[in-house]
Formats: C-alpha cells, sequence, structure tokens
C-alpha cells in the first residue's frame, strides 16, 4: 500500500509541476523578483538611516556632554581661586563622571560609524547588483517575447500549410471530379451520334431525316438566291420560273418521300 502512495504521490506532484510549468510565466517570475530584490535595498537603505540616526544622536549628546565637562573645569577654577576647595573638588568629581560618559558615547560613536560605512557599502554593492538584474531582466524579458512572438507566428504558419494542403486537396478532387464528368459527357455524346442510344425525348433524328433536313435547307437557299435574282432583274418570267422550279422541288421532295416510306413498309 505504501508502494502505491509514494507513486500516486509522484504522479500527483509531476502533474502539478507540469500544470505549474505551463501557467508560469518568466516575466512575471523576473518582475517578482526584482521587486523583492527593491524591498531588501529598501530595507538596507533604511538600516544605514536608523544607523545615521543614531550616530547624529550620539553626537549630539557628546556635544552637550563635552559642554558641561568645560563648564565644570571653569566653575572648580573660579571656587579654587575664592578659596572654596571643597567646590572645587566637587567640580572635579563630577567633570570626572562625564568625562567617563563622554569616552562611552565615543566608543558607541565609533561602533556606529564602522556599522554605518558597512551599511553604506554594503547597500551600494546591492544597487549594483540590482541595476545589473534589473538590465539582465528586462534582456531577459525582450528575448522570451521575441521568442513568444517567433512561436506564434511559427505555428500560424503551420496552421496555414495545413490548411492551404486542404484546399490544394479540395482542389485536386474538383479537377478529377471534373474530368469525369467532361469523359462522361463526351462517351454519351459518342453514343448518341453512332445511335447505340435512344434519345427518350423524341427529338433525335435518324440519318435519312437528317439527309432530308440538309437538302432542303440547301434547296430553301437556292430558291430564296433564285428570287433574289429575278427580283434584280424585273421580269415576271423569271418569277415564274422560280416558282415553277419550286413545285418542281417540292414534287420531287414528294417523290423521295414516298419511297422512303416504302422502303421502310418494306423492311418491316
Amino acid at each position: 500500500m505504501s508502494g502505491v502512495m509514494k507513486r500516486m504521490g509522484m504522479i500527483f506532484r509531476a502533474k502539478a509541476n507540469k500544470a505549474l510549468d505551463r501557467a508560469e510565466d518568466p516575466r512575471e517570475t523576473l518582475d517578482y523578483s526584482y521587486q523583492k530584490q527593491l524591498e531588501l535595498l529598501q530595507k538596507v537603505r533604511r538600516g544605514v538611516a536608523d544607523v545615521a540616526t543614531s550616530r547624529k544622536r550620539l553626537e549630539l549628546q557628546l556635544g552637550q556632554l563635552q559642554g558641561q565637562s568645560t563648564k565644570l573645569e571653569d566653575q572648580g577654577r573660579k571656587a579654587l581661586a575664592l578659596g572654596r576647595e571643597d567646590l572645587a573638588r566637587e567640580a572635579l568629581s563630577r567633570r570626572a563622571a562625564l568625562q567617563q560618559q563622554v569616552t562611552d558615547l565615543e566608543t558607541q560613536h565609533q561602533t556606529l560609524s564602522g556599522e554605518e560605512e558597512k551599511l553604506t557599502l554594503a547597500a551600494q554593492r546591492l544597487q549594483a547588483k540590482v541595476d545589473a538584474f534589473r538590465t539582465k531582466k528586462e534582456t531577459i524579458k525582450a528575448t522570451y517575447t521575441a521568442a513568444q512572438a517567433q512561436t506564434r507566428i511559427g505555428e500560424a504558419f503551420s496552421g496555414i500549410s495545413e490548411e492551404m494542403g486542404d484546399v490544394g486537396m479540395a482542389i485536386q478532387r474538383a479537377e478529377d471530379k471534373t474530368a469525369q464528368l467532361q469523359a462522361r459527357a463526351g462517351a454519351i455524346d459518342e453514343l448518341l451520334a453512332s445511335g447505340a442510344l435512344d434519345d427518350q425525348s423524341g427529338m433525335a433524328k435518324d440519318d435519312i431525316a437528317a439527309e432530308l433536313d440538309r437538302l432542303s435547307g440547301g434547296t430553301d437557299v437556292e430558291l430564296e438566291l433564285q428570287r433574289m435574282k429575278a427580283e434584280l432583274a424585273g421580269g415576271s418570267g423569271s418569277q415564274q420560273a422560280i416558282e415553277g422550279g419550286q413545285q418542281q422541288d417540292q414534287g420531287q421532295q414528294d417523290q423521295g418521300q414516298q419511297e422512303q416510306d416504302k422502303t421502310r413498309f418494306d423492311k418491316q
């Protein structure tokens, strides 16, 4: 059971790590790190300011104690000049106590000054690191943004290429179907022309009917030409000859039709 639980925990951690990696934006992480460094730099600067403030307070206290010490020394001299040795001794005793305080404050002042120098140097170094990190951060962000844009453009081109491939296949299928339909239409025309297929519409004609139509069309053209010649000549005799020719051609057509009907009847 413990092995199963360990495996489940590993799978869960792996999937969680993958999900976090997919959701993580390096630019946001860099900005967050830079913000934390700025906060740390601000704390160091605040520490330097606090140490400097303490040093300045000690300097003020030293100044006051030194002033009091000088005052007590002057009072002791005056008391000794007036013959008040007891007052002079008391003034010197107080001055000695103040001098001990001055010595202690001077020691603290030196310590604070050393700490201030260290913190100031650390703040300067940290400032340099923060500036360098900021430059590197912006460079990495710009590179990442460019790479991301390039990747998106590549993916877009890949999508376009796939779509164009689909379009090319569709065009090929359309061309194949068009060629197939054209071949079928040509085959049907050839079969209809050869008489292998019957026209169910009743519009198709056999060879004899087609030949008669051709002759009739040619005769009409010849008659129209003769009529136009007769009109140009202006002779009534020519008009009669044309009309006679029309009657003769009509008789020939009637005779030809009778012969065709007789031939068909004999075949049947």
